[in-house]
């Protein structure tokens, strides 16, 4: 080697010297711990949940319809009101209904004054008989005085039976009359009855959901003219498979989440329908739901029913690095953290299951600084 080369290859071992010492002092300068806290990843149980879905049904509802044929005259109502039991929603046409109201009632009438005139026939009777009955007695005693003929007591005789076939006519009559002022009033509370028909009242107090029914509709019997629900009694009703049937009871608490309402609701099983859909093979579970003004019928809803528990490995969520598709966390060993990638599974009370990437035991960071770097050293805080 040259003379001129060894101080040369000296020159540039000596920059190369002098560089690396000013990367490394740069290197330790940014390298400073970063305060961390850390816990242990350990197992624990979870509840197992079934979760059905469903609809949010009104526990008492009505459709209200006419009983009576007739043209509408008058609509009292609009979809929306709030009704009040008895409180009058439609009038029919009752014109039909008067006339036979007003035809029973001058039935009912007549048979009143007939009744009269009966009685003043059995008065008139009831006289006839006590005069024959008088007269009878006395020719009885004058024929056994022979004081008169055979004749003439015959004729007393034939006239006092007379005289009773009368009275006893007169009564029969009477009982013929009653009879039919008895027909009478039942014909004339029947018409009011038909004639009441004309009037459709709210059967309770509720909302009126929909209305069928315009002013000149014809009505007729069981057609639907309007719907009416029962407001602050609203159930969830969810179809739950036949294999699953078995584990709800009744009174059984369930935790509800509804789409419009930004809540978990705490409900109870109301009703078990006993009978098992053919073509779905689910049974209807019906869940009584709180008085909330938000709650509407028709909402979707999912009840979650307790179904025992089961063995996880769970972090909380404020462990967890989220960026597009993938999850990690920061685990610490010798005083470094190091991201590592994991599957994540179902969430409950601020934790997510673990599915891979972590076992129990090992440190993370928790809460996770978002300054914190793969290869970052930390230091553990207590």
């Amino acid at each position: 080697m040259s003379r001129i080369a060894i101080p040369t290859i000296l020159a540039f071992a000596l920059l190369a010297g002098c560089g690396g010492s000013s990367h490394q002092q740069r290197a330790a300068d940014s390298g400073a711990a970063v305060p961390v806290k850390t816990i242990e990843v350990t197992s624990s149980d979870w509840p197992l949940v079934y979760e059905a879905s469903g609809t949010v049904r009104a526990r008492t509802a009505a459709t209200v319809s006419s009983k009576m044929m007739g043209y509408v005259r008058q609509v009292h109502f609009q979809t929306g009101d709030r009704v009040r039991q008895g409180q009058l929603l439609i009038e029919l046409d009752s014109r039909d209904a008067d006339a036979q109201l007003q035809q029973a009632e001058s039935a009912a009438a007549e048979a009143r004054e007939a009744l009269q005139e009966v009685e003043s026939a059995i008065a008139a009777a009831k006289a006839n008989l006590e005069l024959a009955q008088a007269t009878h007695r006395r020719m009885r005693d004058l024929f056994e005085k022979k004081s008169v003929s055979n004749q003439e007591f015959d004729e007393t005789s034939a006239r006092l039976k007379a005289a009773q076939a009368a009275y006893e006519m007169a009564t029969a009559k009477r009982r013929q009359v009653a009879a039919r002022i008895e027909q009478a009033a039942a014909a004339v509370e029947a018409a009011r009855v038909m004639r009441s028909y004309a009037r459709i009242t709210a059967p309770f107090d509720g909302v009126v959901t929909e209305k069928r029914v315009e002013p000149g509709n014809l009505a007729a019997p069981g057609v639907p003219l309007a719907s009416i629900e029962q407001q602050g009694a609203l159930r969830l009703e969810v179809p739950v498979e036949e294999s699953r049937l078995g584990e709800i009871r009744l009174g059984q608490p369930a935790a509800v989440r509804l789409d419009a309402v930004d809540r978990q609701l705490d409900a109870r099983v109301s009703e078990i329908v006993p009978a098992v859909d053919a073509a779905s093979r689910t049974a209807i579970v019906k869940l009584d739901l709180p008085p909330l003004p938000q709650l509407r019928s028709g909402m979707f809803g999912r009840a979650a029913f307790p179904a025992g528990s089961r063995r996880v490995t769970a972090v909380p969520a404020a462990a967890i690095r989220e960026q597009g598709q993938l999850r990690s966390v920061f685990v610490v060993s010798g005083g470094i953290a190091r991201a590592r990638l994991v599957t994540l599974g179902g969430e409950y009370q601020s934790s997510r299951e673990v599915l891979s990437g972590l076992s129990a035991g090992e440190k993370i960071v928790s809460p996770l600084p978002a300054s914190l770097a793969d290869g970052a050293r930390v230091e553990v805080q207590p």
